[in-house]
């Protein structure tokens, strides 16, 4: 009894394929152009996630940034337009009543700075003065030495940490400048460390490769800032949303300085995890679209695999009638039909997923730079292995109603055709 697929069954696929070799190309080019099509969007899509995600490597995701801005409604008896400021105490404040919050750390800037080193001067630094946790709120990404730490705060040492256009700028040299001294408006610092983040991504104190961080006590003792901070940075412990919290640092402040709650412009409040979620779904919905129209192809191919598949066995109505006269039975036209449809469809999806997949890794090549591979535009393993799933479980249902038809021709019937 021979088998329903075996040595000689695909002998016959490639015989009848190779015969009709214009019709499988046919055939199979849908086939192709849809599963490449999924596979090209796919990686495309995944890829550009990566390059969107690095505008936010190293940010808190759970973060609120506060501003203090002018009021625009009046408020037991202040009249609107009034300006006013964050102070230190808002730090403890917030603390105590909010013990949801994981970080609370204040920050203050100043703009356009000049530093230099011997020869070398950058002209247009931003300094920073942090305390050593709003590492928690921007993680700094340290190439040479350390970043600051609570001793550096509490003795208010003057060491700071180089952004890397400062670095590159002062030390063209290159090596581990830690320990070497530099001088930001006539005052030296021992640099300490250099943060090697790049400058395209989420900026809320200016480009990082800009900045020269210094401790905070430092920066009020050494510029005069005084009692009032620019911003206010929150981190919510896990099992919170900043979201659910941001009301109530908003009314914890509006209390303490004397504006509506209500008035929104009065408090800026930058809500990061608002921020990833339109991120997240917008490439859910990228994600539904691309598999939207990679199915949608991928199925218009498959059903021109049946259509050829049925013409395929109208011209072998006659052979398929001999092949009926001595002795093949039903299930074993029946499995050279349907092999012949998974054959045909599993070839041209494997060379579609083969061709994305080259076509990405150039993609690739043109994203990396100095050997470092910027995002990654390629084929998840599970999502070509899921591919070649769904090709085969396609590929049957192509060929169900080509292979019907094949078994209710009758032996007389085929020869009276002939």
């Amino acid at each position: 009894m021979k088998k329903w697929f075996d040595t000689d069954t695909f002998r016959e696929i490639l015989d009848s394929i190779l015969r009709n070799r214009s019709r499988s190309l046919l055939t199979g080019f849908g086939v192709f152009w849809g599963v490449f099509m999924l596979m090209l969007l796919t990686g495309g899509s995944q890829g550009l996630k990566d390059l969107l995600n690095q505008n936010f490597e190293g940010f808190a995701q759970n973060t609120c940034i506060a501003f203090a801005d002018q009021t625009t409604k009046p408020f037991k008896g202040f009249k609107k337009g009034r300006s006013w400021d964050m102070v230190y105490e808002d730090v403890d404040r917030i603390k105590n009543l909010m013990p949801e919050l994981e970080t609370v750390t204040p920050t203050v800037s100043l703009w356009g700075k000049s530093v230099m080193r011997e020869e070398q001067t950058y002209s247009d630094a931003v300094v920073t003065g942090v305390r050593a946790d709003y590492a928690r709120i921007e993680t700094p990404k340290i190439m040479y030495g350390r970043y600051l730490n609570d001793a550096d705060l509490a003795q208010e040492r003057k060491v700071c940490v180089l952004g890397k256009k400062v670095y590159t700028t002062l030390f063209p040299e290159g090596g581990d400048p830690s320990g070497k001294r530099i001088s930001v408006s006539g005052t030296y610092y021992s640099v300490v460390g250099v943060d090697w983040r790049e400058g395209g991504g989420v900026q809320i104190n200016g480009s990082a490769e800009d900045m020269v961080t210094i401790p905070l006590t430092q920066a009020v003792k050494a510029y005069n800032l005084g009692n009032n901070i620019e911003m206010l940075c929150f981190t919510a412990k896990p099992g919170y949303t900043m979201s659910d919290l941001t009301p109530r640092v908003r009314e914890i402040l509006a209390r303490a300085h004397f504006f509506d709650p209500t008035d929104e412009q009065a408090l800026f409040l930058l809500n990061t995890q608002l921020i990833f979620g339109i991120v997240d779904n917008l490439f859910k919905g990228i994600n539904f679209l691309v598999w939207l129209i990679g199915l949608g192809t991928l199925l218009a191919g498959v059903i021109g695999v049946s259509n050829i598949m049925m013409v395929s066995v109208k011209e072998r109505t006659t052979e398929i009638g001999i092949r009926r006269a001595i002795g093949a039975t039903p299930v074993q036209i029946l499995g050279q039909i349907i092999s012949e449809s998974i054959v045909l469809t599993l070839v041209a999806g494997m060379m579609g997923i083969v061709f994305s997949v080259l076509i990405l890794a150039g993609v690739e090549l043109g994203m990396t730079e100095d050997g470092i591979l910027k995002a990654a535009f390629q084929v998840p393993f599970g999502t070509a292995v899921l591919a070649a799933l769904l090709l085969t479980v396609l590929g049957v249902a192509a060929g169900l109603m080509p292979a019907s038809r094949a078994m209710q021709i009758k032996p007389v019937d085929a020869m009276r055709d002939e």
